[in-house]
């Protein structure tokens, strides 16, 4: 018992060391309180805005465009992974073209995205499909390319084939693959979402962090960072319970 809670508790600790240490820094002024307010005072201004329903407004736009986001081009990369993994014709004829838009940097694509969505929802959810696409993709590829072929030809022993050889096979095999590329995917998503969300918008976190850049309220910046590390923290844990549930057969999850 004593065991298991030591090990909740210390993946905790260099956070607590950390506000600690910047509690210790702002009260005694070693830097301006302008540019590193103290938490009590980032708690006080979190506070304000939630009282006032503003930053949980923020929030819900936010989430909304990244699960959006994740659904299409999570989706999107899962059946190009699968199908280039059980076709070797299609893989040939589209995983080059692939690999070189994967290499487009995100922050590239913006002027034109603009030019073909405007400034609407349509540009920032197209962002977030576009960067967490190809983790997704990739890993997924992976996960089929590198099933053991022994496997495969056990299952066409016992009368596998098609659909049935894809769910009893294939997709079992390359499920922990897939879970790498969808907790990587949902990294990126944030990232890519606090890039989105610096177009010209009037609602979600990063137009917070915008605004709260204007007038200098260095408060209400790091109020943002924090939600940012906050959801990607959440998101993870959500795909690693996913993961734990999902993959309990497997040797490496069932310990």
């Amino acid at each position: 018992m004593k065991n298991k809670v030591l090990l909740q508790i210390i993946p905790w600790i260099i956070p607590f060391l950390f506000i600690v240490g910047w509690h210790i820094v702002s009260t005694n002024e070693w830097i301006s309180t302008k540019l590193l307010p103290a938490p009590l005072t980032i708690l006080k201004s979190a506070y304000h805005l939630v009282v006032s329903g503003e930053l949980i407004y923020h929030m819900q736009v936010s989430v909304t465009r990244a699960l959006v986001g994740l659904l299409i081009g999570g989706g999107l990369g899962f059946i190009l992974g699968v199908a280039n993994g059980v076709s070797k014709y299609l893989y040939l004829f589209t995983d080059t073209s692939i690999q070189m838009i994967r290499n487009i940097p995100n922050l590239a694509l913006v002027p034109l995205i603009i030019i073909w969505f405007g400034i609407d929802e349509g540009a920032k959810i197209f962002l977030v499909s576009i960067g967490v696409m190809f983790p997704v993709y990739i890993n997924t590829l992976h996960g089929l390319k590198n099933i053991d072929p022994g496997f495969i030809e056990m299952g066409r022993m016992y009368g596998l084939k098609g659909w049935n050889l894809f769910k009893e096979i294939l997709l079992p095999g390359a499920l922990p693959s897939v879970f790498v590329g969808l907790r990587y995917a949902l990294g990126i998503m944030w990232i890519t979402l606090i890039v989105a969300e610096t177009i010209a918008t009037t609602r979600g976190v990063g137009y917070l962090a915008m605004t709260a850049q204007q007038f200098m309220q260095s408060d209400i910046i790091i109020i943002t960072i924090i939600l940012y590390a906050l959801f990607g923290k959440l998101a993870d844990l959500l795909a690693r319970f996913g993961e734990r549930k999902v993959l309990r057969w497997h040797k490496s999850y069932n310990r």
